[in-house]
């Protein structure tokens, strides 16, 4: 599967984004889905998963209350919506399928797109 994810961009601290990752290949509704966020010189850590069949959502508490990660199965589309953004969340986002282990860790995860970078100026 390939993934294709888009929508970051610049906005301003307590503004929205919606970042969207579009898979090709092996439908994404194969896989649970995640996103997942980096920063120079750190570790890519977890944002948010969604099953692969209910739908169901898990999130960093980070993030929790402010970020709604949602899917569209016919679209092959997963979706992080981004509200009341914060400096630090500014990052590469990056989408994900995951394939074994906890939905939290990279290593779980062998399918990822190229990453969307996402700047919130305070």
């Amino acid at each position: 599967v390939q993934l294709q994810a888009s929508g970051g961009g610049l906005v301003q601290a307590g503004g929205s984004l919606r970042l969207s990752c579009a898979a090709s290949g092996r439908t994404s509704s194969t896989y649970g889905m995640a996103w997942f966020r980096q920063t120079p010189g750190k570790e890519r850590v977890f944002v948010a998963f969604i099953t692969r069949s209910e739908g169901n959502p898990y999130y960093d508490d980070a993030v929790k209350g402010r970020f709604t990660i949602s899917r569209d199965n016919a679209k092959n589309t997963v979706y992080l919506q981004m509200n009341s953004l914060k400096a630090e969340d500014t990052a590469v986002y990056y989408c994900a399928a995951h394939t074994s282990g906890p939905y939290y860790r990279p290593s779980s995860y062998y399918y990822w797109g190229q990453g969307t970078l996402v700047t919130v100026s305070s």
